[in-house]
């Protein structure tokens, strides 16, 4: 016998992130960070008047205009349960102009035939794994594929190495349970759980740092498309329009990987760092743009010089030689991902806007960089200060920054 989920049995619809096994006031799970390396416009702000703004608003908050103007014009079909046309979808991650005149502003920046297969691939029975390093707008792109998909991007499951099982299956209320046994209103469904009832997209936030045993529960949902509930002889069978994207970061091999069958669940798409110096300065000046209006901080292009030094710092100790290819370069331990370079430039906005003069510089960003760069004291010191010395000294128009460098070096 298959079972629905009612509305009644769990928190209201913001709560769907609450973990699976919480009782009636489990703690909200949210994702993302201001360092994502997505890019946005500027998004409506959330709350009404006299109402506290969010720091972050979801996706289909924060964008709610440009939804709805694409919805209006969009004309294309739309898969069961969807809110936009895959051709929507993909014009609302990458950006556009509508016919009406609407600017979509893009949310990432990338290969387009990359978005234009995440999202026919969601438009098939098959989940979508997006994976990549850390700071490639993993989270970013799958918080904005389901705000269009299913215009709810909150049916998120944040995996941990506690993450468990219950909170991709279902859990129990234990006061309910304890008083009148397993029954559909003891039931606490997870954010899965609720994607499959309702035909919607669920988010898995990190499925490999799951443990294994936690993962494979997903296999059966996956391929058979049903959750089974043997405790009440009963299942939850998924409903058109249901799918799920996981992201995974690939420098997490060996942590818990997937098994061949689960993967054999998933297509794979793998998001890239940006191709080219000018795309990375590109992203980093919006998304710090955004972040610094909501923060009241100067606008990013009075600091342009410092982003796009940043950005070169960061790819030629990433790619292990410097830019003009004269240089080959030891590689420090982090990931100096462009996640990593905008929540530098944004650390150094905030110094400059309340320590400072409001107008970015060398100092502001120096600290933040050292953080970056040396996270193994040992062995990237050593690194860190071999390239100063061999590559930053050395170069035109870098003295103030080598000083910088050096002062909060010593």
């Amino acid at each position: 016998m298959s079972v629905s989920v009612e509305p009644t049995s769990v928190e209201p619809s913001r709560n769907h992130s609450a973990p699976a096994n919480a009782g009636p006031t489990g703690d909200s799970v949210t994702t993302g960070s201001a360092g994502s390396a997505g890019i946005a416009g500027s998004g409506a702000d959330a709350g009404g008047p006299g109402e506290p703004q969010a720091l972050r608003p979801h996706a289909e908050d924060a964008f709610a205009a440009e939804l709805a103007a694409l919805a209006a014009q969009d004309d294309r079909p739309r898969p069961a349960r969807w809110k936009l046309s895959p051709w929507a979808v993909a014009t609302y991650l990458l950006g556009g102009t509508l016919p009406d005149g609407t600017v979509i502003t893009p949310k990432y920046v990338g290969p387009r035939r990359i978005v234009e297969v995440a999202v026919t691939t969601l438009a098939t029975d098959r989940a979508l794994l997006l994976l990549g390093v850390p700071g490639t707008a993993k989270t970013w792109v799958s918080e904005h594929l389901a705000a269009a998909v299913s215009g709810d991007s909150t049916l998120l499951v944040q995996g941990t190495a506690g993450t468990p099982e219950e909170a991709i299956r279902y859990g129990w209320n234990y006061a309910q349970l304890l008083a009148h046994g397993p029954s559909r209103a003891a039931l606490v469904p997870s954010p899965v759980m609720r994607a499959m009832a309702e035909g919607m997209t669920a988010r898995v936030e990190e499925l490999t740092r799951i443990p294994a045993d936690v993962q494979d529960t997903l296999i059966t949902i996956l391929s058979e498309k049903t959750l089974p509930i043997p405790e009440l002889g009963e299942e939850v069978q998924a409903v058109r329009g249901f799918n799920l994207i996981a992201t995974a970061n690939d420098r997490d091999r060996g942590v818990n990987d997937l098994s061949s069958a689960l993967r054999r669940r998933f297509n794979t798409v793998v998001l890239p760092l940006p191709e080219t110096p000018e795309a990375e300065v590109d992203i980093v000046s919006r998304r710090v743009d955004q972040i610094g209006r909501s923060l009241d901080l100067p606008a990013a292009p009075d600091g342009i010089d410092e982003i796009r030094r940043v950005v070169t710092v960061f790819r030629e100790l990433r790619d292990g030689v410097t830019t003009d290819g004269r240089t080959k370069l030891k590689s420090p331990s982090g990931t100096l991902s462009t996640a990593e370079a905008i929540s530098v430039v944004t650390g150094g906005l905030a110094l400059a806007a309340h320590f400072g003069d409001g107008v970015l510089r060398a100092g502001d960003v120096a600290a933040g960089i050292l953080g970056a760069v040396v996270r193994d004291p040992a062995a990237d010191r050593v690194i860190w200060q071999e390239y100063l010395e061999t590559v930053v000294r050395e170069r035109d128009g870098w003295k103030d920054f080598y000083r910088a460098c050096r002062e909060v070096s010593a």
